[in-house]
């Protein structure tokens, strides 16, 4: 067998077969590293079947199939594509006329960048987020870069999301009056920067407060709690504090009634008896005057207490309610509340009632009184008239 091997015969085969295969393979290698072409959708692409200058017939194939959208060949082999759309995205290969690969490249179509649409939140004094939306659809991977700065203050780094396309900004200069942010889009076919000036004290906006909850109190069928957290999202300082707007109404009717208040909890002493109730409440910064409402919570809805419910027990939870109570006046803009009691108001009124009654009663008995007396004084009146005539005709002579 090593003989076989050694002979002349054999090493002129072994020779010949790499002879004929080094070609191919080296040509394989050459030409088939393959990359990402992109170009501008509904316009002319041209893509060179590799970079050999030899001249030789070549078939391009879109997906392994022979079908192309609308093109021509040009007589060094380039493919021009016309008027490409969405359908001539894909992986184009060309080959000789033996079928050899020759070149691959993927084509990818879209726009270059437009101008963004930029919108920022500012949920408390130290974040602000911005986030954009294109304006143009580019159907290309994007990426951004994005700074912000107060007037007359540095360029700051916004950290970008890109996924999410919004970026954050920690401890802005809050109280400088302009601030500009910036933000840059770039693909493979350009790149656009959007600028946009902002005022972080009219923009900012709390998050609504958390954990409402409304309960009652036993034995008060016209009282009602509500609580409250303020927002997470809120730092815990003195030197930012919150005013609170609490709104209710029966369950039907078109009226809300309205308090504010700068502390939890608040006792509703005008709930109507019997009836479910709707809650709702919203925050803002109490010194920014320009800073705006936070939007509403979900709706509570709580029915009053009524004597033949059999809620859990109360007695030491209403020990605590009956004194802690925020004690610090407060303001409405549609029911005011005094100090009186509401059960000591419907018995006030009450009272009143009957004594308006009773005034009416008695002045109707003293009119009719006086009318009758007068009638009656004016018959005694002319009985006495009658009886002085007759007695001057009885003294006259006949």
């Amino acid at each position: 067998m090593p003989g076989l091997l050694s002979s002349p015969v054999c090493l002129t085969v072994i020779w010949f077969l790499s002879w004929s295969l080094r070609p191919s393979h080296a040509q394989i290698q050459t030409d088939e590293a393959s990359g990402v072409q992109y170009a501008h959708l509904e316009s002319n692409v041209t893509m060179a079947c590799g970079k050999s200058q030899i001249r030789t017939p070549v078939v391009w194939h879109l997906n392994s199939s022979s079908v192309l959208p609308w093109h021509k060949v040009t007589s060094d082999g380039t493919l021009v594509l016309l008027y490409v759309d969405h359908s001539a995205q894909g992986n184009y290969s060309c080959h000789d006329d033996r079928g050899l690969l020759l070149h691959s490249v993927k084509l990818r179509l879209g726009h270059p960048p437009g101008l963004l649409s930029i919108s920022c939140q500012v949920p408390n004094h130290t974040h602000v987020r911005c986030s954009w939306v294109e304006s143009v659809k580019t159907f290309l991977p994007a990426k951004y870069s994005a700074s912000f700065r107060g007037n007359g203050k540095e360029w700051r780094p916004c950290v970008v999301d890109v996924i999410r396309k919004h970026c954050d900004v920690d401890h802005p200069f809050f109280w400088t009056t302009i601030h500009t942010l910036r933000v840059t889009e770039t693909n493979a076919l350009g790149s656009e920067t959007t600028s946009v000036r902002i005022r972080l004290n009219e923009l900012l906006k709390p998050d609504p407060p958390e954990s409402l909850l409304v309960e009652t109190l036993e034995g008060y069928p016209k009282r009602l709690v509500v609580s409250w957290n303020i927002p997470s999202s809120w730092p815990l300082h003195d030197a930012f504090p919150l005013m609170f707007q609490i709104r209710y109404r029966p369950q039907g009717s078109i009226y809300w009634s309205e308090v504010y208040s700068e502390h939890s909890p608040v006792v509703i002493f005008d709930a109507l008896a019997g009836h479910l109730h709707q809650f709702q409440i919203r925050v803002r910064d109490e010194v920014n005057s320009e800073s705006q409402w936070s939007d509403w919570t979900p709706v509570f809805l709580i029915r009053p207490w009524e004597v033949s419910s059999t809620p859990e027990s109360t007695e030491d939870r209403f020990a605590d309610y009956f004194f802690p109570f925020n004690t610090k006046p407060e303001t409405s803009t549609a029911k005011s509340h005094n100090s009186v009691h509401p059960e000591d108001e419907g018995n006030l009124g009450l009272v009143i009632l009957l004594v308006l009654f009773s005034v009416v009663i008695l002045t109707t008995v003293l009119s009719l009184i006086f009318v009758l007396w007068v009638r009656q004084r004016r018959r005694n009146h002319v009985t006495k008239q009658e009886l002085t005539s007759m007695v001057k005709m009885k003294s006259m002579p006949i």
